[in-house]
C-alpha cells in the first residue's frame, strides 16, 4: 500500500513538473505586435510588423520606419526555438533582410540565405514575458518590445 501511494505521489510530481516547465510555452504561442526598437545606446527605431510563434516554429516580418513612417529597412526571419524558462533560443533556418543605416544599425546589403537544421545558426536570447507583454533581449544588446496580437 505504501509503495503504490508513494508511485501516485511521484506520477503526480512529475506531471505537475511537466506542466509547469511548458507552461510558459503556450503563452509565447500567437501573434505579437513589435512596439519599439531599442538600440544598445539608448535610442530607439520606430518599428512595424509581426513575430509568431508556434509549437517549435518562429518567424518574423518586420520593418524600420524612418520619420514619415516608411520602411527604410526590413527583415523576415524564421525556423525553430527553444523556450526555458526566460531562455529563448532562436535557430536561424531562413533569412531575407536588406535596408539603409539606420540609428545604431548599419546599412544591410540584401541578404537570402537557407540553411539545414544542423547548419543554422543560433540566437540565445532572454526574454521577459508579462502577460500580453513581450521583451526580448539580444546577443547585440539590443531590445524588441512586442504585445500580444
Amino acid at each position: 500500500m505504501q509503495t503504490s501511494m508513494f508511485l501516485i505521489a511521484m506520477l503526480a510530481f512529475v506531471a505537475l513538473a511537466c506542466r509547469s516547465s511548458e507552461a510558459q510555452k503556450p503563452a509565447l504561442h500567437g501573434a505579437w505586435q513589435p512596439e519599439r526598437y531599442l538600440i544598445k545606446d539608448g535610442g530607439e527605431l520606430a518599428v512595424t510588423g509581426q513575430i509568431f510563434f508556434a509549437e517549435n516554429d518562429w518567424t518574423v516580418l518586420f520593418f524600420v520606419l524612418d520619420d514619415d513612417g516608411e520602411p527604410t529597412r526590413g527583415s523576415g526571419e524564421g525556423g525553430t526555438y527553444t523556450l526555458d524558462g526566460d531562455s529563448l533560443t532562436f535557430t536561424h533556418r531562413y533569412h531575407l533582410s536588406a535596408g539603409e543605416a539606420a540609428d545604431g544599425l548599419t546599412e544591410s546589403a540584401l541578404r537570402m540565405e537557407i540553411h539545414d537544421a544542423a547548419d543554422a545558426a543560433t540566437e540565445p536570447c532572454t526574454i521577459d514575458l508579462d502577460g500580453e507583454n513581450l521583451t526580448i533581449y539580444f546577443p547585440s544588446g539590443n531590445a524588441m518590445t512586442f504585445r500580444k496580437r
